[in-house]
C-alpha cells in the first residue's frame, strides 16, 4: 500500500501542469484509491520524504497554519516560447 500511495502521488504530480495543493493530492488520491488506511497524514508524509528524494519539489505558503504546494521537479524546467 506504501509503494502504491507514492506511486500514485508521483504519477499525479508529475502530470500535472500546475503546482498542486496537498488538499487537492488528497482529494485526488483517494479517489483512485478506494482503501480506508489513505489518511491525509500518510499522503503528507509521503509527499515529504518524496521531496527529500529530490523526485518533487515543495513549498509551505501562507502564515499559521499555511499551504504546501507540490510539483515535479521539472515543471519549471521547461523552455518557455516566446
Amino acid at each position: 500500500m506504501d509503494n502504491l500511495i507514492s506511486n500514485q502521488i508521483l504519477e499525479l504530480i508529475n502530470s500535472s501542469d500546475e503546482p498542486l495543493e496537498t488538499k487537492e493530492i488528497e482529494e485526488k488520491i483517494k479517489d483512485k484509491i478506494k482503501h480506508e488506511t489513505v489518511t491525509r497524514t500518510k499522503i503528507f508524509y509521503r509527499l515529504n520524504n518524496l521531496r527529500g528524494e529530490g523526485l518533487i519539489k515543495g513549498k509551505f505558503i501562507g502564515s499559521g497554519k499555511g499551504v504546501w504546494v507540490w510539483w515535479g521537479s521539472k515543471l519549471f524546467d521547461k523552455e518557455i516560447k516566446q
